[in-house]
């Protein structure tokens, strides 16, 4: 099976719900591309956004990871896998979409208007970053698509929306792979 066609395939068969969220898992990531591409955002960062969650796929049981207090590393746990298919402009934004949250709830009005869930996991993953984590993220190339990324992950979200289907990304997905 082709990674295509594999990611397809965990987006359809994939019907738990988003951690603490009134969403699915791939509810979620399609909401999350579909709102970069309503603004106008490259279509890396469209990939980025539709995969940046892919490690719970990877991940055994999600939900049983945080009831137990403990961070599945998903940013990492999919970068790792989706590195070996995709271009360095998607599979960055992923591994540092969980860095710029740490970074963004510096500002407590950004916190404040997290979800539950996300406050939990914030806490699993970090807490905010100290002053000196934060000057090193801001260094980094993909600095300002993670910010993008994460601010796209907080709108994706929304049970009452009506989401594209998986298959309508193929074309784009395919466009991203290493070449």
């Amino acid at each position: 099976m082709s990674i295509i066609n594999k990611i397809i395939y965990n987006f359809e068969n994939n019907n738990k719900l988003y951690i603490g969220e009134k969403v699915t898992m791939s509810e979620h990531m399609l909401q999350t591309a579909m709102l970069a591409e309503k603004n106008n955002s490259s279509n890396s960062l469209v990939c980025a956004c539709l995969l940046h969650d892919y490690g719970h796929f990877i991940v055994d049981d999600p939900d049983m990871m945080v009831s137990k207090s403990i961070d599945a590393n998903h940013e990492l746990i999919g970068y790792d896998y989706l590195k070996n298919y995709f271009i360095t402009a998607v599979t960055e934004p992923i591994k540092l979409h969980v860095d710029a949250k740490r970074f963004l709830c510096r500002d407590k009005s950004y916190y404040n208007q997290l979800s539950t869930a996300s406050k939990t996991s914030l806490k699993l993953q970090g807490n905010s970053m100290n002053d000196e984590e934060a000057k090193n993220f801001q260094k980094l190339k993909y600095f300002n698509d993670a910010i993008e990324v994460r601010k796209y992950d907080d709108g994706g979200k929304d049970p009452n929306i009506k989401i594209k289907n998986i298959g309508d990304f193929k074309e784009l997905l395919n466009s991203q792979l290493i070449t």
